[in-house]
């Protein structure tokens, strides 16, 4: 069994407990020991950091003091998440005084003090391709996916050092991954696009455009249905598609899943949840 620290990011546990279900069972069957980070807070979602940058860090500093209290390396199903602790770590060692700031901010509230020196974070996907081994995931398939499926990275973990192995501007792991779970990736052009989601609220409609884009794109490639690696760009993919699809005036009809469900299916996970996304690839996305 290989260790890590779990942060759920923001939604994993509130308006998409899907993920929550399918995470566990499926890093189990992987030999993955997801290590709860006991008393985790929001990492901001960047939606905090438009208001106040230094809170945003702050929280950030106060999730990876934890998982250093737990010893081992962070993983996040999350592309969101991924991308914002990176780029927390990445600046509390290149901005001593913003490190001093945070922990200032973390002695005063919980008496704790990040390092932030050695620890790493990590996408669930990273660690399939990286340390885990599409060979092993391979060999555990027992549903082949059998569907053309386009996969969605998002923009936020598509940096260097925060995508394992993966290219940031051209990423693969995905597809790589699909196929190791008996699937057919669908390129398409904007699978690294931002949906908008921490602007939802202050720039309607554009976010919709932007979401549609996305949406449109898969369908047109071919895609039955769209895989995210975000669990909170997933809300747009899913629960704006109609609005999406207004808004744009684009076909925006496809059935979207966050990444930890599907490679769950694949894995015998949850099979009756694995035939109604079948029904609905057929119904809807073809």
């Amino acid at each position: 069994m290989v260790k890590y620290s779990y942060f759920p990011g923001n939604v994993a546990r509130q308006s998409s407990s899907e993920v929550e279900d399918t995470i566990q069972p499926l890093c189990k069957t992987l030999g993955i020991e997801l290590i709860e980070i006991v008393g985790y807070n929001s990492d901001g979602g960047n939606i905090i950091k438009q208001g106040n940058k230094e809170l945003q860090l702050a929280l950030n500093a106060r999730n990876i003091a934890l998982a250093e209290k737990n010893g081992h390396p962070i993983i996040t199903a999350c592309a969101s998440a991924q991308g914002i602790l990176h780029e927390a770590l990445e600046t509390f060692r290149n901005d001593p005084i913003a490190l001093a700031n945070a922990n200032t901010v973390l002695s005063k509230t919980s008496g704790m003090a990040a390092q932030a020196d050695e620890i790493t974070t990590n996408h669930l996907l990273h660690v399939l391709v990286d340390e885990i081994g599409l060979e092993k995931v391979e060999n555990a398939v027992i549903n082949p996916l059998n569907m053309d499926i386009a996969c969605y990275y998002g923009p936020h973990m598509q940096q260097a050092g925060a995508c394992g192995g993966d290219d940031a501007w051209n990423p693969n792991y995905m597809e790589k991954l699909i196929t190791a779970l008996g699937g057919r990736p669908v390129e398409y052009k904007t699978k690294t696009s931002s949906v908008g989601n921490p602007s939802l609220l202050s720039l309607g409609d554009s976010v919709m455009k932007m979401t549609a884009r996305v949406l449109n794109d898969a369908k047109r490639a071919g895609a039955q249905i769209i895989v995210s690696a975000c669990t909170q760009s997933h809300s747009n993919l899913d629960s704006y598609q109609g609005k999406a699809g207004r808004v744009a005036s684009k076909d925006t009809n496809i059935p979207a899943v966050n990444l930890t469900e599907i490679i769950a299916f694949a894995l015998g996970h949850f099979p009756d949840r694995f035939a109604q996304l079948k029904t609905r690839a057929i119904l809807i996305g073809s």
